[in-house]
């Protein structure tokens, strides 16, 4: 059974850091991406970054050049490192594998979630 374990969120003023880390257990095939979402109260949850397999990296663009996600594939670990954080950042984010199976089936797990507050 593959589990993801968050670590990483808080409270944090306008304009300051926070990195989160993921660490992905259990058996997987392969994993095809791994990532970043999040969900603020009242609003869908959303993608943030994600890396594939091959390292091509995606981000929203209400990030770009301020977040910047990284993998290690030997450890199945995804971090995102959050710079000139802002109050919009503020939400519960989830860390997101896609990864086929034995079968080669394609799954998504999600972590449990950590809450980032960029409050002043």
């Amino acid at each position: 059974q593959v589990q993801l374990v968050e670590s990483g969120g808080g409270l944090v003023q306008p304009g300051g850091s926070l990195r989160l880390s993921c660490a992905a257990s259990g058996y997987m095939f392969s994993v095809m991406a791994m990532g970043w979402y999040r969900q603020a109260p009242g609003k869908q949850r959303e993608l943030v970054a994600s890396i594939t397999g091959g390292g091509s990296s995606n981000y929203a663009d209400s990030v770009k050049d301020r977040f910047t996600i990284s993998r290690d594939i030997t450890k199945n670990t995804v971090d995102l490192q959050m710079n000139s954080l802002k109050p919009e950042d503020t939400a519960v984010y989830y860390c997101h594998v896609n990864a086929r199976d034995r079968r080669l089936s394609r799954n998504d797990y999600w972590g449990q979630g950590t809450q980032v507050t960029v409050s002043s």
